[in-house]
C-alpha cells in the first residue's frame, strides 16, 4: 500500500518539480523554472511524495516584503488531481508564513475558485509593486499578463503601513539596479 507525505523538498526533488512545473509551463499554466533556480530557492518548497518517492505535488512559499509572502509554483501531478493536494500545500505554506509572523499572502494565478475556496479573495495585481520588482520585469508576459492577483490576509490586526525605512531602502535599490540595466554603448 502507498501513502503520501507532506515535506519541505530536498535537493533529490529538483528534477521531478522542474519536470512537474515545466508540463504545466508548457501548456501556458504556470511559468517555467530552470533547474538552477529551483536549486537556489529549494527552501521555499514543499512537495508530496508517496511512499516510492514519487512526486505528486509541489509549491512554494517566497517572503517578498516585511509583511508578505507569495505562493508560487503550485503544481499537482496530473494522476493526483481531486485528491485534495493543492489543498494539503497551500495549508502547509499558510502555515509556514504565519510561523513566520506575515500578515499576507498572494498569488498570482489562473485558478480563481481554487483559492477562493481556501478564503483568497481577488485583488488588483498593482498592489504588489515588490513582485513587479523582483519577478515580473523579467516575466516573458510583463506586458500581457493575464493572471489572477488573490491575496489572504493571515492577520487582520497587522499595521498595514510599510515602515518609512523600508520604503526608502527598497527604492534606493530599485534605482541601482535600473541603473544596471542600461545598455552600454556600442564601440566602448
Amino acid at each position: 500500500m502507498r501513502w503520501l507525505e507532506i515535506r519541505k523538498a530536498q535537493l533529490r526533488d529538483v528534477p521531478a518539480i522542474a519536470a512537474l512545473v515545466n508540463k504545466y509551463a508548457a501548456e501556458g499554466l504556470m511559468l517555467s523554472k530552470r533547474q538552477v533556480d529551483l536549486y537556489e530557492n529549494i527552501r521555499e518548497f514543499v512537495v508530496v511524495v508517496t511512499s516510492d518517492g514519487q512526486l505528486m505535488g509541489c509549491g512554494a512559499l517566497r517572503t517578498v516584503w516585511h509583511n508578505l509572502a507569495e505562493v508560487r509554483s503550485l503544481a499537482i501531478a496530473p494522476e493526483a488531481k481531486g485528491m485534495g493536494l493543492g489543498r494539503r500545500i497551500v495549508d502547509e505554506l499558510i502555515q509556514e508564513a504565519t510561523q513566520l509572523g506575515l500578515a499576507k499572502v498572494f498569488a498570482l494565478t489562473y485558478q480563481q475558485v481554487f483559492f477562493e475556496k481556501l478564503g483568497f479573495h481577488v485583488v488588483d495585481k498593482a498592489g504588489f509593486p515588490q513582485k513587479v520588482w523582483l519577478d515580473c520585469n523579467q516575466c516573458p508576459k510583463q506586458t500581457c499578463c493575464d493572471e489572477i492577483a488573490v491575496l489572504r490576509v493571515l492577520n487582520p490586526n497587522a499595521p498595514d503601513e510599510d515602515p518609512p525605512e523600508l520604503i526608502q531602502e527598497w527604492k534606493s535599490g530599485k534605482e541601482i539596479l535600473e541603473l544596471r540595466v542600461i545598455p552600454a554603448e556600442v564601440g566602448r
